[in-house]
């Protein structure tokens, strides 16, 4: 089944949002707990109503305003760590958007959907912090969801609309079929730094902290370092 018909198919089956709270470690918060929402959500520039973001600087915003997370991944994730109490319900990864029928083998960069009266567009992959490491009481959580692949994505919202559990997303129009999110996280987090491949990705509309990741993979030759990201502060 291709990622179009899959598109046409696939059913948003919750909605969740959650509040800024304080978090694990000082001065942190996050609002990584999601609860499902009943009813229509209205969808604009900046995210769902009533979601909330810990620290602005990295959260939320016009290019990371609804983060959207396969639920289909629950099953290996629960291979990998039995039975953990967060992977029972919808929300443990911090998602906005629980369903099955898409993944990020099925969805590329750029991607415009309907979603319920919505209409967005796929700006980017997640980018795993420590959060969920804490979250989820794993201290590799987050270097896990990062080299396995299973790291959602997110949307920003062209047109404002309304969402609700049980309504359809559809794929409007694809513009860079040869660019899947997981031939771009392949790239991301395999360290690939081939001039040729980097140079087909700056062609691609990348939001800008992308584009100055791989502009400076370009002049280096060399990959970034991850290390404050996926450990935080204080470890």
């Amino acid at each position: 089944m291709n990622a179009q018909t899959r598109g046409r198919d696939t059913l948003i089956e919750q909605v969740l949002t959650g509040r800024a709270l304080d978090y694990t470690r000082p001065g942190s918060r996050s609002a990584i707990a999601k609860s499902p929402v009943p009813g229509p959500v209205e969808v604009g520039a900046q995210g769902l109503q009533g979601d909330e973001q810990g620290d602005r600087r990295v959260h939320g915003g016009v290019d990371k305003a609804v983060h959207h997370y396969p639920r289909e991944h629950y099953a290996a994730w629960r291979a990998e760590l039995g039975g953990h109490p967060l992977l029972e319900r919808a929300g443990a990864f911090g998602e906005n958007l629980s369903g099955q029928g898409l993944t990020e083998a099925d969805v590329c960069l750029g991607d415009r959907f309907r979603l319920g009266t919505a209409l967005v567009e796929v700006s980017q992959l997640r980018q795993p912090c420590w959060k969920l490491s804490d979250r989820f009481a794993v201290a590799d959580m987050a270097r896990r969801v990062q080299d396995t692949g299973r790291t959602g994505w997110y949307y920003r919202v062209l047109e404002p609309g309304r969402v609700a559990a049980g309504d359809r997303i559809e794929l409007l129009e694809r513009r860079h079929p040869a660019w899947p999110l997981a031939r771009i996280a392949e790239v991301l987090y395999r360290r690939r730094t081939e001039p040729q491949l980097i140079r087909e990705l700056l062609a691609l509309p990348l939001v800008p902290s992308w584009r100055t990741l791989f502009e400076r993979r370009l002049a280096q030759g060399a990959v970034e370092s991850w290390d404050s990201r996926l450990q935080g502060p204080n470890r």
